[in-house]
C-alpha cells in the first residue's frame, strides 16, 4: 500500500475524511512552495497536490490560472517541481501527487518522468485532460514503479465511465462536483456528496470530491459522505493575498487546520 491509500486509510479508521490540499508549485516561488507544503502537512492536510503550471489550464478557474501564470512567468519547469519534492522530503513524508496536464509530461516524456519523480518522491499522478482509453503510455509505467494514479470522473460520466476510469484508480478517484471549474461557487455540495458515496459502492478505492468547496463548512458537508475532500483554489487565494512568504505560509496553516478539523465527522 502506497502512502496515499495509506493516508486514505488512515482517515477511514480516525473516522474523518481525508483532507487533499492544492498548491501550485512557484507560486509565489519554489522556496516558498517547500515552506507551503509542509505547513500544509503540519496543519492536518493528508495528501498534498503539487500543481505544475500549465500554459492553457482549462479544468481552472481564475485563481489557480493566475496562479500558473504567476509561476510560469518566475521560469518554473517540471524539474523545479522535482526539486520542491526532493527538499520537501528531507522534512515530511505527506503524500504527494503531481497534478497537471498531459502536455508537459508528454514533453518531458511519460516513463522519464515517472523514474524521475518516483527518484524525488512523487507518490503519484494526477493528470487532468488524459482521457482512460489514453492513458497507457503513462499509466503503464507509474503501475511498474509502484507509484499510484488518481483518474477523474464528473456528474455527467456513466456507470461504465465510472467503472472504466476507476480500473486505472491506485490511490482514489476524483469526483468533480460539477461541470465546470475550480473555484466555482456553482457546486451543490450535497449532491456530490451523495453521489461519491454511491460511486463508493460501485468500485473499489476511495472517492474524493473537488472543485468548489472553499470554506470550513463546505468540507464539513462533504467530509460527512465522501471518503475525502479536495480544496484548491480557496488556498491558492490565500497564498496571493498574502504580503509575504511568512504570511502566505501563516495563512495556509490557519486554512487547513480548519478544514481538517471540519473533516471530521
Amino acid at each position: 500500500m502506497g502512502r496515499i491509500a495509506e493516508a486514505f486509510a488512515t482517515a477511514a479508521d480516525d473516522h474523518r475524511a481525508a483532507l487533499v490540499i492544492y498548491l501550485c508549485a512557484g507560486d509565489p516561488s519554489l522556496d516558498a512552495t517547500v515552506e507551503l507544503v509542509v505547513a500544509a502537512a503540519e496543519a492536518g492536510a493528508d495528501v498534498i497536490e503539487l500543481g505544475v503550471p500549465f500554459s492553457d489550464p482549462t479544468a481552472d478557474g481564475l485563481a489557480i490560472q493566475q496562479a500558473s501564470e504567476r509561476s510560469l512567468a518566475r521560469g518554473t519547469t517540471m524539474r523545479g517541481v522535482l526539486d520542491v519534492v526532493r527538499r520537501v522530503r528531507e522534512r515530511s513524508a505527506v503524500p504527494i501527487l503531481l497534478f497537471g496536464y498531459y502536455n508537459p509530461i508528454l514533453h518531458y516524456g511519460e516513463a522519464k518522468l515517472v523514474a524521475d519523480a518516483k527518484a524525488a518522491g512523487v507518490d503519484g499522478f494526477l493528470v487532468v485532460d488524459l482521457p482512460p482509453e489514453e492513458a497507457d503510455p503513462l499509466v503503464a509505467p507509474i503501475r511498474e514503479a509502484g507509484l499510484g494514479y488518481v483518474p477523474l470522473v464528473a456528474p455527467t460520466s456513466t456507470d461504465s465511465r465510472v467503472v472504466q476510469a476507476a480500473a486505472l484508480a491506485s490511490g482514489f478517484v476524483y469526483y468533480v462536483s460539477m461541470t465546470g471549474v475550480t473555484g466555482s461557487k456553482d457546486a451543490v455540495l450535497d449532491e456530490a456528496a451523495e453521489r461519491a458515496a454511491e460511486l463508493r459502492t460501485k468500485i473499489d478505492a476511495p472517492v474524493a470530491v473537488g472543485f468548489g468547496i472553499a470554506t470550513a463548512d463546505d468540507a464539513r458537508v462533504v467530509a460527512a459522505k465522501a471518503d475525502g475532500v479536495v480544496v484548491g483554489s480557496a488556498i491558492v487565494r490565500a497564498i496571493a493575498s498574502a504580503s509575504d512568504v511568512e504570511g502566505a505560509t501563516a495563512a495556509v496553516h490557519a486554512l487547513v487546520s480548519s478544514l481538517a478539523a471540519a473533516c471530521r465527522r
